[in-house]
């Protein structure tokens, strides 16, 4: 900006620099989402055309920026690991947020073709970022392993809630019989097994959507890797090599 006496409306910027030494997700969510698969006419309970699409979108994010480490999506929702000693965009937030959030909407819309190819485009879809800051290993593998319970948990009910109405029942009354029963008896009533489910619906998406974690090793510019992984347990590779 030139110098001027104008220049002193600067002073009013915010500075929204992220915590040092920390690890940075960014997680970003699907803005009506509900009213977007009904209109695109998605499978339920899990549509895996989305699914592909989704990670698809976040696999290009991540060999975008080589500072994104990890990537876990489930959902309409993707979180992505910034390195912990990272100064992209000199860790400012709204930096972050709004060259992350515009990257991965232009890359799943450019994807869509590619994944729905006799589906056209209703109207954009749009999406919301965030960015928070965890200062340990251990909380990060608690805030990743939390949104694969999520996932889970998500999964299950969503798995049984459609096989009822499937069979017949109106989702009325397939919330009905879900409300408070235990996972167990939710599954004998529809007649199916949650194990079953694919891995990728059931645990959430690795460097893709619902059910894979994206990972790339400590050098900059290395390939994003899809690998099969429980995040909720510590012992895993990744892990191990932080």
């Amino acid at each position: 900006m030139a110098n001027s006496r104008f220049e002193y409306v600067k002073s009013f910027e915010l500075e929204d620099r992220l915590l040092p030494h920390c690890w940075i997700v960014f997680r970003i969510d699907g803005k009506g989402f509900t009213k977007f698969c009904d209109a695109h006419q998605f499978q339920k309970p899990n549509d895996s055309r989305a699914l592909l699409l989704a990670n698809t979108a976040a696999k290009m994010l991540m060999e975008e920026h080589s500072e994104i480490v990890l990537g876990y999506g489930q959902s309409d929702e993707y979180s992505f690991v910034l390195r912990k000693n990272t100064e992209l965009y000199n860790r400012r937030s709204s930096k972050l947020i709004s060259v992350f959030v515009s990257y991965y909407t232009a890359a799943y819309v450019s994807q869509w073709p590619t994944h729905f190819p006799d589906v056209p485009l209703q109207y954009l879809p749009s999406f919301d970022g965030r960015t928070v800051c965890y200062p340990s290993n251990d909380i990060l593998r608690d805030y990743l392993s939390w949104r694969q319970a999520d996932c889970h948990i998500n999964n299950q009910y969503n798995t049984c809630f459609w096989a009822l109405v499937h069979s017949g029942k109106k989702p009325s009354e397939a919330q009905g019989i879900l409300k408070g029963v235990s996972d167990a008896r939710a599954v004998v009533e529809v007649g199916a097994k949650c194990s079953d489910a694919r891995a990728v619906v059931e645990g959430g998406g690795r460097a893709g959507a619902v059910v894979e974690v994206g990972a790339r090793g400590e050098r900059r510019g290395a390939v994003v890797e899809v690998e099969e992984m429980e995040v909720v347990v510590e012992e895993t590779r990744w892990w191990c090599r932080r």
